[in-house]
């Protein structure tokens, strides 16, 4: 049995649908906080199970009879170490015998201000017991092709990464390493550093959307500051704007840059390319 928590999640789902090439639905745990919002996985075989990291008896029960965990990082900032441990003690008390967690590149050394929490994570993990795997997940080329529409509308890319090279790689690909570690029967020990197998600058990223759609648009490289406040300005939340901002500020420094291809060996492919997803969420605008 294989239990992805966080399911309903972007991430997750793809998870759940890469776990299905390898493994019976029947073998699968949709563990999320909203089982109402599991209905399209429920139709697919896969066994639903609440699992609310603020309430460790539900979590208990999600990992009941449960071999393999993947620990999907919660997206509550400041509140994930408390959270993420809460899992690792129910899956110790369950007798899990992999517990993978999803963490950030280079999280030992990283300079972004995420990695904080990854670290404690880390550390909770490998001092639990509990046989564990970790993935250092690399930044997913979405999170900046998510900035295209505004970007096309005003003429213009804002970011804060400098001339940083960022090596991302697609959802889907990150789903694929995930499900590979969890199927596979040497996994327990490894940390995997994972990222594209090809990196851009801001300035090189910008240059394909103009290039995909025909239109003039421009890299603006801002002081990090100034990057969190257009944010704001546009309408994001301030936790969310600061932490966007730090991490431009990271990946101008390397901290998004990984050349080990660890991640297209791990799925026996080469990682997505980004042109291909800037490409794509071009054509949908």
């Amino acid at each position: 049995m294989i239990a992805v928590t966080g399911a309903t999640g972007q991430l997750g789902r793809l998870v759940i649908h890469a776990l299905l090439k390898k493994v019976s639905a029947s073998e699968i745990v949709a563990a999320v906080r909203s089982p109402e919002k599991a209905a399209d996985l429920a139709a697919l075989g896969v066994q639903v199970r609440q699992a609310d990291y603020t309430q460790p008896q539900t979590l208990l029960s999600a990992f009941s009879g449960v071999d393999k965990v993947l620990l999907i990082s919660s997206n509550e900032i400041g509140q994930r170490e408390a959270q993420h441990k809460a899992a690792i003690d129910a899956a110790k008390k369950a007798g899990v015998k992999l517990l993978a967690y999803t963490s950030l590149l280079h999280a030992d050394s990283s300079v972004m201000g995420l990695g904080g929490e990854h670290r404690g994570t880390e550390q909770a993990l490998i001092t639990s017991g509990v046989p564990y795997a970790i993935l250092r997940n690399g930044w997913y080329s979405e999170n900046y092709a998510a900035s295209i529409a505004p970007a096309l509308t005003h003429g213009a890319f804002i970011g804060a990464a400098g001339e940083g090279k960022i090596a991302s790689a697609s959802r889907e690909d990150y789903a694929e390493a995930a499900a590979a570690v969890l199927t596979a029967d040497d996994s327990a020990g490894k940390i995997y550093e994972l990222a594209g197998d090809s990196a851009y600058t801001l300035a090189q990223f910008t240059a394909e959307i103009a290039s995909a759609s025909g239109k003039e648009v421009s890299y603006v490289n801002l002081p990090q500051a100034d990057f969190a406040a257009a944010l704001k300005t546009a309408g994001l939340p301030e936790a969310l704007a600061e932490m966007l901002a730090d991490s431009d500020a990271g990946a101008a420094k390397g901290a998004l840059y990984d050349e080990s291809h660890t991640l297209s060996k791990l799925i026996g492919r080469p990682t997505t390319r980004w042109q291909d997803v800037v490409r794509n969420f071009v054509a949908k605008i």
